[in-house]
């Protein structure tokens, strides 16, 4: 092999061994946060679907009567109390996490741990991802004084 077709596949041989290693798998092109395209669960569950997550981000929970837009507002970006977090557009694996953590009783709060006990892995997903497509006012407090 001559040297100029070594420079040419060594770079074609890193994008293939990227590409491989790059996960993805099954459910993986979700629409995430801020538009873009979001790989698959970093949680373990199914690809999340937003108009679901919508339509369940609206009915009220068994555990208190309350639907997630309650709390939140709508599109995750209006709390009802300031100690709620906004929602609209946080990573959706974060709150994957989040939901199951509160689910499995590893992370606890009054209402949510009630929410999240009875909700499926695929409604976790679902939510997930509805709230992390919605338009964001997260700001980055780093540095901020």
């Amino acid at each position: 092999m001559t040297l100029t077709a070594a420079r040419l596949l060594a770079p074609l041989a890193a994008a293939l061994a990227l590409a491989a290693c790059g996960g993805g798998g099954e459910g993986a092109e979700v629409e995430g946060a801020h538009g873009a395209a979001a790989t698959s669960s970093s949680a373990g569950l199914p690809k999340g679907r937003v108009a679901e997550g919508e339509a369940l981000a609206n009915v009220k929970g068994k555990a208190t009567g309350q639907s997630c837009i309650e709390c939140h507002g709508a599109d995750g970006n209006n709390p009802l109390d300031d100690s709620y977090p906004k929602l609209g557009g946080q990573y959706y694996d974060y709150l994957e996490h989040a939901l199951q953590q509160y689910r499995s009783g590893a992370r606890e709060h009054a209402l949510m741990s009630q929410q999240a006990r009875d909700l499926s892995d695929q409604q976790i997903a679902d939510l997930a991802v509805y709230f992390g497509s919605r338009p964001s006012q997260l700001r980055d407090l780093h540095g901020a004084h």
